[in-house]
Order: C-alpha cells, then sequence, then structure tokens
C-alpha cells in the first residue's frame, strides 16, 4: 500500500470558519483521506491554524485582544467547527508552538548558510504619522495589473497577483489612512530567481496535474521570478534568528509554508517517535498532496517546492489539486469582510451530511461556482428522497415482512453487480480528485437501488413469491452496506447510522465489490437518516433574531372525545397524483378490511411516489368522507408537521396492518 502526506491550506486564526474554507481546501481533503483510509493506505492528515502575520495583528486591534489571546480563541472557534463537520485530520496543531518557531529558524539558518537568502537593503513604505514601517497587509492602494481600488500590499484578490507595496498606485496606511512615504531598510530576500529554470522542468513533468494550477504558475514563469523578501517588520510572529535582525520577524508565507512539517515532527515527537515524521517528508515513496485555494497556488507550487529544494532532502508536492472559489451571490466568501455562512452558524441547526454533499456537488473544481440556499435545499431533499428513502424503505420492509434478520437466500445479483460497478466507478473519481462526480455517481446508485426495489416489488412477491422475495430483499441489504461504505467519504455520520443499523460497523471499500451481510443476520431498527425541508426554511439562519412563530393553541378535550377516533395501522398499496392538484395524493392503503381504503393526502410536496410505496402509516378511518378535487377521501393519514417539515408518523416496525392505535 501507498503512503501519503496530506495537508489543506492552514487557516488564518483571525476569524471562524465559512462555507468558502470548506469547500475549497477541507472538504475535498477529506473526502480523499478517508477514501485512501478505507483502502488500507498509510495517510498522515496534517493542518492547523496560521496564527502569524499582519492578518492575526488587524484582527486583535479590532477585537480590542493581544495577537496570542486573539489566535487562542480563534483556534479553539476553528478547531471545533471542524471535528465538528466530521474533517478527520491525524493532527491539526498551530504555528504558534515552540516546535515550529525552532523548525522556521532552522530552516531559515539553512537556506541563509546555502545562499539561497541573502540580506538586501530595500526601500520600504513608512507611515509618519503611525511612526513604523508598514508591513504589506497595512498598506492599501490600487492595483498596477488590473486597477482594482481594493489591492493590498502584497496581493490584488481581484486578479490574482502578488504584488510589491511599492509597485501599487495611490498607496495609503491601513491603519491611519494617509499617504507613507519611502525610507530605506534591510531585509533578508528568498533568491527565488535562483530556481526559474528548476521551477519551470519540474512543473512541465508533473503528470495529472490540473490545467488551472500549471497555467497559473506558467503565468508566473513567464513573467520572471523574481527574489522576495521573506523578513518583516513586526513584533508579532516568528523572530528572524540573527542579532542584527531585531525587531524583524519571518514573513508568514515563508514559516506557515513549513507548518505542515512542524505539525508532523510535533505528533511523531509526543508519540515517542521523534524520526517518525521522515517517513512522510523524506521517503521517496511518499506521496504529498496539498489541497488548497487557488488563491495559494504560487505559495504552494513555487515558493514552497522552492524551499524544500534549497534544502535538499524533502519530498515535493506529487499534487496539488487547487480548487476555484465558492461565491455567494456572485461574491467572494470573506472572513475579513464579514460575508460568509459561518459554519457554527449552520451546524448550530442543521446535521452536517447535508452541507458535505450540497458542497461536494456543487464544488468548484475548475470554475468559481455560487452557493445557494436554493441548492441547499435540492441537495438536501435529494438525500431524503433517493439514499434515505432506498435505505429505510428495505429496512422498514426487512423489519416489518422478515422477521428483522437478513433473509436466509442468495441475493439477487443485480444490486451486487450495481455496488460493485459503482464502487469502482467512484473510487476511480476520487483517486483522480473529480469529487463532484463521484458524489453524483454514489447517488445514482442508490437510484438504482430504487428502481429495482419498484421493479421486483416486494410487497406482492412476499406473499405470491416467498423464495424471490427473499432473494430480493437480501440483494437490497447488501446494497444498502455497499452503500454504507460509498457514501462514507462523503457522508461519514450517515455512513455511521446506516452501519448500526445493519450491525456492520465500518468497513473497508474492496467490501462494496461483493457481498458484505451474513445470511441470518440480525437487523437494528430503522431509522429516518434525512429530514425533508421547505422553501423558506432558512429565513431563521439568516434572521436568527427573528421570533418564532407562534403555535396553535387548541382547547382541552374530553378523553371520551380522543377516544371517538379509530385509528389504525395501514399499509399503502399504491400512490397516485390527483389529477389537476399539485399537493395531492390518491393512496389505496390496507387497513385489515377485505378492501383497500381510498385516502387522499397533501403529501406530493413533501413525499415522492416511490417513497411512500408499501409505507407503514397510521390513519383515521372513522372520520366522514369527503371529494378533494373530484376524488373521495375515507380517512385520513397522520404526520407531524413543524420546522422540519411534513413527516408521517409511522408504527413500530412489528406492526400489522388493521392493528389498533391507542
Amino acid at each position: 500500500m501507498a503512503r501519503y502526506m496530506v495537508t489543506s491550506a492552514l487557516p488564518y486564526a483571525n476569524g471562524p470558519s465559512h462555507l468558502g474554507h470548506l469547500a475549497g481546501a477541507y472538504l475535498p481533503a477529506d473526502i480523499y483521506v478517508r477514501y485512501l483510509r478505507m483502502n488500507g493506505h498509510d495517510v498522515f492528515y496534517a493542518c492547523g491554524t496560521d496564527e502569524h502575520g499582519v492578518p492575526i495583528t488587524i484582527t486583535a486591534e479590532k477585537l480590542g485582544l493581544t495577537p496570542a489571546e486573539t489566535v487562542d480563541k480563534f483556534h479553539s472557534i476553528i478547531e471545533r467547527d471542524f471535528r465538528d463537520f466530521g474533517i478527520s485530520f491525524s493532527s491539526f496543531s498551530r504555528t504558534t508552538t515552540k516546535e515550529h518557531r525552532d523548525f522556521a529558524q532552522s530552516v531559515f539558518l539553512e537556506l541563509l548558510r546555502k545562499g539561497s537568502i541573502e540580506p538586501r537593503l530595500m526601500k520600504q513604505l513608512f507611515c509618519p504619522s503611525c511612526e513604523r514601517f508598514l508591513p504589506d497587509r497595512y498598506i492599501g492602494g490600487t492595483c498596477p495589473r488590473c486597477g482594482s481600488a481594493d489591492a493590498r500590499g502584497d496581493q490584488c484578490e481581484n486578479c490574482g497577483v502578488w504584488i510589491e507595496p511599492l509597485e501599487l498606485l495611490e498607496p495609503r496606511c491601513s491603519i491611519c489612512g494617509n499617504s507613507p512615504e519611502v525610507r530605506e531598510t534591510k531585509h533578508w530576500f528568498l533568491l527565488l530567481d535562483r530556481f526559474q529554470g528548476w521551477i519551470s522542468e519540474w512543473l512541465e513533468s508533473r503528470e495529472n496535474w490540473k490545467d488551472n494550477v500549471l497555467n497559473y504558475c506558467r503565468g508566473w514563469l513567464k513573467d520572471g521570478l523574481r527574489e522576495r523578501a521573506i523578513t518583516r517588520d513586526l513584533d508579532w510572529g516568528v523572530p528572524v534568528p540573527l542579532p542584527e535582525a531585531r525587531g524583524k520577524v519571518l514573513y508568514v508565507w515563508f514559516e506557515a509554508l513549513l507548518g505542515y512539517i512542524s505539525i508532523t515532527r510535533e505528533y511523531f515527537r509526543e508519540k515517542g517517535d521523534p524520526d517518525g515524521w521522515e517517513r512522510y517528508w523524506k521517503d521517496p515513496d511518499t506521496r504529498l498532496v496539498h489541497f488548497i485555494g487557488k488563491d495559494n497556488i504560487v505559495f504552494h507550487c513555487i515558493i514552497e517546492p522552492a524551499i524544500l529544494r534549497g534544502m535538499g532532502t524533502y519530498n515535493l508536492p506529487w499534487n496539488v489539486p487547487a480548487n476555484e472559489f465558492l461565491n455567494m451571490k456572485g461574491q467572494k466568501f470573506s472572513t475579513s469582510r464579514g460575508t460568509a455562512v459561518w459554519l457554527r452558524d449552520y451546524l448550530d441547526r442543521f446535521p452536517p451530511d447535508p452541507m458535505r454533499y450540497a458542497l461536494a456537488v456543487n464544488a468548484p473544481e475548475t470554475r468559481d461556482t455560487d452557493f445557494s440556499w436554493d441548492e441547499y435545499l435540492a441537495r438536501n431533499n435529494e438525500l431524503a428522497d433517493v439514499l434515505g428513502n432506498f435505505v429505510n424503505r428495505t429496512m422498514k420492509f426487512a423489519t416489518g415482512r422478515l422477521g428483522g434478520r437478513v433473509p436466509e437466500a442468495e441475493p439477487s445479483p443485480e444490486p451486487l453487480e450495481m455496488a460493485a460497478r459503482g464502487a469502482a466507478q467512484v473510487g476511480g473519481l476520487i483517486e483522480r480528485f473529480r469529487f463532484k462526480l463521484a458524489a453524483s455517481a454514489a447517488m445514482d446508485i442508490a437510484r438504482e437501488g430504487n428502481r429495482f426495489f419498484d421493479a421486483v416489488r416486494p410487497w406482492k412477491t412476499a406473499d405470491t413469491d416467498p423464495e424471490a422475495c427473499r432473494r430480493d430483499m437480501a440483494g437490497c441489504l447488501n446494497l444498502c452496506a455497499a452503500l454504507q461504505v460509498i457514501f462514507r467519504p462523503f457522508l461519514p455520520f450517515t455512513s455511521d447510522r446506516i452501519g448500526a443499523m445493519l450491525g456492520t460497523g465500518e468497513l473497508r471499500w474492496e467490501s462494496a465489490l461483493g457481498r458484505i451481510l451474513e445470511p441470518g443476520a440480525p437487523l437494528g431498527p430503522p431509522e429516518i437518516l434525512f429530514t425533508k425541508l421547505e422553501e423558506g426554511f432558512q429565513r431563521a439562519f439568516e434572521n436568527p433574531a427573528a421570533p418564532a412563530p407562534a403555535r396553535e393553541e387548541k382547547p382541552l378535550v374530553e378523553l371520551d372525545d380522543f377516544a371517538r377516533l379509530d385509528l389504525r395501522v395501514g399499509r399503502i398499496l399504491s400512490v397516485s397524483p390527483v389529477a389537476g392538484a399539485d399537493k395531492l395524493y390518491r393512496l389505496m392503503v390496507d387497513v385489515g378490511e377485505e378492501t383497500p381504503r381510498q385516502v387522499v393526502a397533501g403529501l406530493r410536496r413533501h413525499y415522492t411516489e416511490e417513497s411512500l410505496q408499501g409505507a407503514m402509516v397510521v390513519v383515521a378511518v372513522n372520520l366522514k368522507p369527503v371529494t378533494l378535487r373530484g376524488t373521495e377521501s375515507r380517512g385520513m393519514v397522520l404526520a407531524s408537521d413543524g420546522a422540519g417539515g411534513v413527516k408521517l408518523l409511522t408504527p413500530d416496525p412489528g406492526a400489522t396492518p388493521g392493528d389498533r392505535v391507542r
């Protein structure tokens, strides 16, 4: 098996995480890492908060905190939110540790000794009003390339170009707003220009890299690499380890890139294996994969390889599958601008897996994409109608009609073939970093399962051909187990719940290629995997201060009044739309009488026809008949109605049609 060193870009500890972060660098990496682990590969997944640099000091000033207090606050928040969203890091640390400081300083000194770093006198912007040299992010101005008035002294987010502060047009101090002046100071430079030829050859030798990554790098190389200052005049950061550099720190984009290594070193040192990190960073058989957003391509594909090459004994990136941006209404998600859907706000209201799926199938892999709540609604309900429906109807039938055990029969081959074919397809797409297509392909397997269930009609064959029913249901149950495997990289929490119902626990990827469940094995009780949502569900999310709608208060009734209702268990035998009514279904329900009872129910916006077929329900059977849109209704199915949408009340799996509900 192969060994992998996987990283996600270190998030700045200057604010909580938002959906843009997740879609770009963290969810794709987690999907990939989970898949690799399920295939038995040796994987170390490193990340942590980037806690130095100007973004931290700016945030600290706004909050009235020290930089140390600021990073402590946001490190805890970011770590908690990633954990609750299911991001499965091997280690999530930070860049303010002694391990990181010592390692970053040692790399600086080694590159200085080897001649890859040299001191230079340089001109730098100084603000007389603030009496300080201005680090790049304390300078704003107009981009010399595209003319954007919102460029910073290090980068223009509008066109992506890396800027030197003196190149800015009409520069201004971001602290006081005044115009700075040019003064001379001493800094240390990474001689990036000396690596131009080697980096060009190395990049052109990369196989299966995204076109957007290589084209971005080619643009940089075409313009010619230049030496870059890697020290800054700041009092917050990793100090430059030279006596003559007092008051200067290492540039955050130099030392933060080394955080991946220092985090790995720290992990193995604490495990009592101080040299264990070298297997992941120096063994040439290890594949180094960086997951980043497109704004970090230059740092991970040009600067970091130059640093690693300069050190001489480290592995170079095997792949850098950078994503484009996830936007909202055409605007980039941004912590500093406060334009974001914050992860914690989402997790406080909804479960993680529907958002994991929505972000995966809308991933900005080759172009910027827009997040919308309408898209989330559609994907959440797709999970309920397709995957949730197949697992639920299979489990309910098996527990209600087959004794709650895997049938003692050879599974029908079609579901096993669906699983094997689908697992191979999804796995191949994940290996090629095509997560968007992989998520859609996984859902297609569940769709095939629903079509198979409808075609074999087990609710009929249970009486007419019991042996065929057992074979088909054994196949459906094994397909549920395969879906538990195939969806685990995308929906880890849901996969655990399916495993609990099937009694399987965690499974290897190869399990999906054949029969999984033992004949006669007991099954757990079925549960609803996903809650369907209705339009407008996000209003409370978008305006959390809005008051909750008042509940309708109904008058008290006597017990005898309630006892007059005749409530019975029913099984839905057939479902068809009522002509001319977009909300109504015509249901034929077995309630234990000689002939099925016709019931009209307003469930069309909440359930598909397939999801209702064979469902066990509770029916009020002694209501006076009414005619709705020309169709007589002789009863009412009971359902709940709340923030989670309309949900049918379902009896215990052991109940049978005609049983009275008391």
